[in-house]
């Protein structure tokens, strides 16, 4: 029975995509992970399964945590969970089942996809003037962005969950990079026409390419920088710190993934005040402890900067962060202007 169960969870780590699209539907793929609300398929963002990654061992694909429980696991107990299965050997059954009416793998290549990333980033323009910049200031940012991160396509394609037909809309594109600069995908924000806000269609942003250990930066690599989940919370935070680096991992999944710059020796880890966002900032501290990186947590006063700078401003923000930084990053880092 081992070795049947280690043959069985190994060939579905290959199929995770398959068997989260049919045991999990009320997700969707975002980068290199599938993300729905817990194993039992609710609608949600807190469970997040790996779909890229080695077959076994650490950082396999098909092991999946929810950010919100602390659970944990393999694809075995995701469709133990949807057919109800009491017992080891029913899910067994269950799995065998499925696996003998997959199609082929289609082949795969990292090559094709960041090229398709950098292909479609390098077709839109700076955001300066575009529906993009009405986006960002309607949320309170006023900040300058720079083209090597954010940039705007007024006809950006996506598939249409429920048709699977092809449309299009305008689009705020944000370049997902490693840390040798290379994009290794994109977060697309569509949005209204006017730029007021997204989009009105399901699941307004979406990834392509692989998200994970990377992010959308903003600045170059320091020795103290800031990381968080979205990219509207970094930029909040860079209206009350311009000059301090930040990347936006774009979850809570990737923020605990988030691999650091080589040269960073602090970093400022903005936490949203949910459980996955908690849990998520959590173990990015623990395991920058283990490459002697301080780790120190900011804390917004609603779910996430942005919030507090919609409702507060950018005084307020710069006061509630200056609260929380060193003093020596204090004096260097937050704005005269912004306090």
């Amino acid at each position: 029975m081992p070795e049947r169960t280690a043959e069985i969870v190994r060939r579905l780590a290959e199929r995770a995509e398959d068997v989260c699209r049919n045991y999990l539907s009320n997700g969707r793929k975002i980068g290199g992970y599938w993300i729905v609300g817990d194993r039992r398929n609710a609608k949600g963002r807190s469970l997040y399964l790996r779909l890229q990654g080695p077959i076994g061992g650490k950082g396999a694909r098909g092991k999946w945590t929810d950010g919100a429980t602390g659970e944990h696991g393999d694809l075995l107990d995701i469709i133990a969970s949807a057919v109800g299965a009491d017992r080891h050997l029913d899910a067994l059954i269950e799995a065998e089942r499925f696996l003998s009416v997959c199609r082929p793998l289609p082949a795969s290549n990292n090559q094709q996809r960041d090229a398709a990333a950098t292909r479609l980033f390098a077709a839109a323009e700076p955001i300066s003037g575009t529906p993009a910049e009405t986006y960002i200031h309607s949320r309170g940012i006023e900040c300058p962005v720079t083209p090597d991160a954010l940039r705007y396509h007024p006809k950006c394609y996506y598939r249409c969950d429920d048709t699977y037909r092809q449309l299009a809309a305008p689009a705020m594109l944000a370049a997902v990079t490693d840390n040798t600069g290379r994009i290794r995908g994109l977060m697309r924000t569509y949005l209204s026409a006017d730029g007021s806000q997204k989009a009105p269609i399901d699941s307004p942003r979406r990834a392509m390419g692989a998200l994970a250990g990377n992010g959308v930066r903003f600045g170059p690599h320091a020795e103290v920088m800031a990381v968080g989940e979205g990219i509207e919370t970094m930029l909040s935070l860079r209206i009350a710190m311009p000059t301090l680096s930040m990347i936006a991992a774009l979850s809570a999944a990737h923020l605990a993934a988030l691999i650091p710059p080589a040269q960073v020796r602090r970093i400022y880890i903005a936490a949203d005040s949910d459980a996955a966002g908690r849990n998520a900032a959590a173990r990015l501290a623990q395991r920058l402890s283990t490459l002697s990186i301080e780790a120190i947590l900011l804390t917004p006063r609603r779910k996430d900067f942005n919030d507090d700078l919609i409702a507060d401003g950018a005084g307020m923000l710069a006061a509630h962060l200056a609260d929380q930084l060193t003093a020596d990053d204090r004096q260097r880092f937050i704005s005269a202007r912004s306090q």
